[in-house]
């Protein structure tokens, strides 16, 4: 079955650094599109990047040019380095593949202290 195993949220003060994990088993990792959701405290999930199985990347205005989205195929993983973190930046961050139907990870949190 399907297991995607986020890792990497902590802690972290303003203008600083994290890079969040997602540990994928399951399915054939090289073949599809992962994608990084967040959601904040009394807000809705949102898409914040993507990379395509040929890692093509789309990325939400706001992390643009601060959040950078890349795989190891090799270890069915999917990496998100954040940079420059803000304090809106705060929120659990999802690891997400959609095979016919949606698959999450469990999140982890990330907070971004001002």
């Amino acid at each position: 079955q399907v297991q995607l195993v986020e890792s990497g949220g902590g802690l972290v003060q303003a203008g600083g650094s994290l890079r969040l994990s997602c540990a994928a088993s399951g399915f054939t990792f090289s073949w599809y599109a992962m994608n990084w959701y967040r959601q904040a405290p009394g807000k809705q999930r949102e898409l914040v990047a993507t990379i395509s199985a040929d890692g093509n990347t789309y990325y939400a205005d706001s992390v643009k040019g601060r959040f950078t989205i890349f795989k190891d195929n090799a270890k069915n993983t999917v990496y998100l380095q954040m940079n420059s973190l803000k304090f809106e930046d705060t929120a659990v961050y999802y690891c997400n593949t959609h095979r016919g139907i949606n698959y999450w990870g469990q999140g982890t949190q990330v907070t971004v202290s001002s």
